[in-house]
């Protein structure tokens, strides 16, 4: 690399001021990007599940992360990846579309008005005021929640689990080749997780499709093609019928999951790397329209929440501080549009190790919420059980906010409730006392 890319690198991402140099950014980037690729190959997996054309959902994931990955290391400069989030994704499938029968595109049209609405909650910190005012127990068990969901999902979709007439699930057929493949896989990603193996849950996903090809469980496609074409997905957002209670909510569920994951995410990637300021992040209104922008764009290319993926921490850890990071990840996501071959031959048993694995960190959010006090226990634990129980992420958060509010004020602790907390408990009251579940 000569001294005028160097230049112009160091003009942009400010390396030196941050105590990192070109070499390692990329390496950096590199890093980050093998923790989080397993995405392009799930997420159109997922969302397919809706009716939605899988190329063109490959397409989209591809390019909506980067760009959301090159807005958030070009105007930000945080070495933040985005890509489409784990959690949304199923929301927007398996409750959205297949739960309340919502057509893809309207609910596209509900993940483009949350953007819209982060937009200008960005613009005005609105945004922040409302995650600092949520107390930390709803935060922490709402991610707890999601990670049991995730979990249900995955065991379902490798036959694990079943449904029972008599007690609702019971336990699969284990001797069926994808329960056992799909078990084998979750044991290869956590292994290699522990030996610190760069790019876990992707090898996973790859040597189970391999294992499965050799058996005849799945078609080989090839490795590497032509790009897909998105036009099936492209700017096919349904506005018409999206301003109705039900579809509000909706809304109102992307916008908050997405909230406090992306904002979660953004601070703890950041403290990491050491780049709080007087335990403050920087820029981060700038970091906040990225994250706003992706949504945006991610909805109009065809694909669920774009968001800040927590496996950017192991790109900080080999180094990455600035922008440039960000940028490298997009980069090698572009460069992903050409094996979508790939991406179709993996089987949906080959990416059920990796919604469990990712539903084994959301767990570990349980060990913040503060267990010995009751007021505080209660609604967490109903906010966490109705998700996978009540097979729905937004059904959850409201049996935690209305539980919230109404054991705080029999209690006598009314004054501890946040006035938006009493506001999203009265409004999600409402919504089930008037219009059912």
């Amino acid at each position: 690399m000569n001294d005028t890319h160097k230049g112009l690198f160091e003009k942009l991402f400010k390396l030196k001021e941050n105590g990192s140099n070109v070499r390692t950014e990329l390496l950096a980037g590199l890093t980050t990007f093998l923790t989080m690729c397993y995405i392009i190959i799930v997420n159109p997996l997922i969302l397919s599940e809706t009716g939605m054309d899988i190329g063109a959902v490959f397409v989209a994931t591809c390019i909506a992360s980067a760009i959301g990955c090159f807005v958030m290391g070009m105007l930000a400069n945080y070495p933040i990846a985005l890509a489409p989030g784990m959690g949304l994704n199923a929301y927007f499938t398996y409750a959205v579309v297949k739960g309340m029968g919502v057509p893809w595109q309207v609910a596209l049209g509900a993940v483009f008005v949350s953007g819209i609405i982060f937009i200008v909650f960005s613009l005005f910190k609105v945004r922040e005021a409302l995650v600092n005012a949520l107390p930390m127990s709803l935060k922490m068990s709402i991610a707890a929640g999601i990670g049991l969901f995730l979990a249900l999902i995955a065991l379902k979709g490798a036959g694990i689990i079943v449904a029972n007439p008599a007690t609702l699930v019971s336990m699969g057929d284990v001797h069926n080749p994808s329960a056992l493949l799909a078990m084998l896989g979750f044991l290869m990603i956590i292994v290699l997780d522990h030996y610190r193996v760069r790019g876990a849950i992707i090898l996973s996903i790859l040597a189970i499709t391999a294992i499965a090809v050799m058996m005849g469980l799945s078609e080989f496609k090839g490795v590497i093609g032509s790009v897909p074409s998105i036009a099936p997905t492209f700017m096919q957002m349904d506005f018409k019928d999206l301003f109705t209670v039900s579809m509000v909510s909706v809304i109102f569920v992307f916008f908050l999951v997405d909230l406090f994951d992306s904002t979660g995410t953004l601070v703890g990637v950041s403290h990491r790397a050491g780049l709080l300021k007087n335990g403050k992040l920087p820029r981060l209104k700038r970091a906040l329209l990225a994250d706003s922008t992706a949504i945006v764009s991610g909805a109009a290319l065809g694909t669920s929440s774009t968001t800040p993926y927590i496996e950017s921490a192991s790109g900080v850890a080999a180094g990455g501080r600035t922008g440039l990071t960000a940028v490298t990840v997009g980069v090698l996501m572009l460069a992903c549009l050409w094996f979508s071959p790939l991406a179709q031959t993996v089987p949906a048993f080959a990416t059920a190790p990796a919604l469990l694995y990712v539903g084994v960190h959301m767990m570990r959010s349980a060990t913040e919420i503060d267990w010995h006090d009751m007021t505080e226990a209660a609604p967490s634990f109903l906010t966490i059980v109705f998700m996978p129980f009540a097979y729905s992420i937004a059904d959850g958060i409201a049996m935690g906010f209305i539980s919230y509010a109404v054991i705080k004020l029999l209690c006598g602790k009314a004054r501890d409730v946040p006035p938006m907390v009493w506001i999203v408990a009265v409004l999600w009251a409402a919504k089930f006392w008037f219009l059912g579940a």
